[in-house]
């Protein structure tokens, strides 16, 4: 799970594993593989950054320390 915040201020924890798409409107929203979606007042390379070190620490993918998987494109 990963810690995030709605634009009202509240946080909430979110599985990383459900995430499909990451857009920014400039708002972040982010689209899970079920259709909801979520906006968020983090910007969108900080959520990458957190699924990555979320994925590191659940080791999907036998991903190792010092690997990059979400690239800036």
């Amino acid at each position: 799970m990963i810690q995030l915040t709605r634009l009202n201020g509240k946080s909430f924890s979110l599985n990383a594993l459900f995430i499909e798409v990451i857009e920014s409107f400039p708002d972040t929203t982010i689209t899970l593989t079920n259709g909801h979606k979520y906006v968020v007042k983090e910007p969108e390379q900080e959520v990458c950054q957190k699924i990555t070190s979320f994925y590191r620490d659940i080791n999907v993918l036998s991903l190792r320390k010092g690997s990059e998987v979400l690239d800036d494109e």
